[in-house]
C-alpha cells in the first residue's frame, strides 16, 4: 500500500500535517508557522497537530535544539511513526513524559548533560548561549539482545547532535570486566562522587578535538610538531 497524498481530505490533519512534512518540506529542511497555516488554510490548530508528531517519535526542532534557527522557524529533522498508515495516529501515542517523571530524572542525572557534563544554566565554551537541560529517550541494548528505552538528562546541544545515539550496555560491561584492579578501583571513585576531575592536560586536549583542522595545525606548529 502506497504513501497517501497529504492532500486527500479524507485524511485527519494530524495524518495529513505528517505527509506534507515528507512529501513538500523534506527532512532536515525549515518551515515556519506561517508556512503550515498556508498548507492548511481554514484548519483550526493545524500548527499544533504537527506538534503532535513529536510524540509519536517525530523530530521537528526549533531554536531551542538547534540554535542556527530563527525565532520562528522549525527543522524537521525526521520521520517517526507512519501514522498515516491503518491502526496508526490513534489515541495512544509514545507516552509522554509527565513532570513528576522530568523532575525525577532530572535529580538523578544530577541536572546535568550526561553526554557532554554541562550543568542547567552553564555556559558553553564559546559563550553563545547557557545550557538547557532536558530529557532525551535513550535506546540502551541489553546483555539478552533486548533493547530499552531510558530517559537521561542532555543538554540543548548534544539533545540535536546525539539524535540516534544508542549505548551498548553489554560492551560497557565486557570493557569493566577487562579492567586492573588499579583501573577498577579508579573507576569505583568516579561512580561513587558522581563525576571526575580533569587534570589541565586532558582540559587542553579536549578543546583540541573540537578545533577545525585548519587550527589544530596552529596548535601543532606551536608545539612544534
Amino acid at each position: 500500500m502506497g504513501m497517501p497524498e497529504w492532500t486527500d481530505p479524507k485524511l485527519g490533519t494530524m495524518k495529513r500535517a505528517a505527509l506534507w512534512l515528507v512529501q513538500v518540506i523534506g527532512e532536515g529542511n525549515t518551515f515556519t508557522k506561517t508556512d503550515v497555516a498556508g498548507a492548511f488554510p481554514g484548519v483550526a490548530q493545524a500548527d499544533r497537530r504537527v506538534r503532535d508528531l513529536r510524540r509519536r517519535g517525530w523530530q521537528i526542532h526549533t531554536n531551542r535544539e538547534d540554535v542556527t534557527l530563527g525565532q520562528h522557524e522549525q527543522r524537521f529533522v525526521l520521520a517517526g511513526e507512519e501514522v498515516w498508515k491503518p491502526g496508526s495516529g490513534g489515541s495512544s501515542p509514545r507516552a509522554s513524559i509527565t513532570d513528576k517523571r522530568r523532575r525525577e530524572v532530572l535529580v538523578a542525572d544530577g541536572n546535568m548533560c550526561r553526554s557532554c557534563g554541562i550543568a542547567a544554566g552553564g555556559e558553553y565554551s564559546d559563550g553563545l548561549e547557557a545550557a538547557q537541560i532536558d530529557i532525551a529517550r535513550r535506546p540502551v541494548s541489553q546483555a539478552d539482545g533486548t533493547e530499552k528505552i531510558e530517559l537521561v538528562a542532555e543538554c540543548n546541544r548534544c539533545r540535536v547532535g546525539g539524535r540516534g545515539l544508542k549505548v551498548e550496555f553489554e560492551n560497557i560491561e565486557l570493557k569493566i570486566s577487562g579492567l586492573g584492579s588499579f583501573e577498577r578501583d579508579v573507576l569505583i571513585s568516579w561512580m561513587k562522587n558522581d563525576q571526575r576531575d580533569f587534570s589541565k592536560v586532558e582540559e587542553i586536549w579536549a578543546s583540541y578535538c573540537t578545533l577545525p583542522a585548519e587550527s589544530r595545525e596552529r596548535v601543532r606548529a606551536v608545539l612544534g610538531i
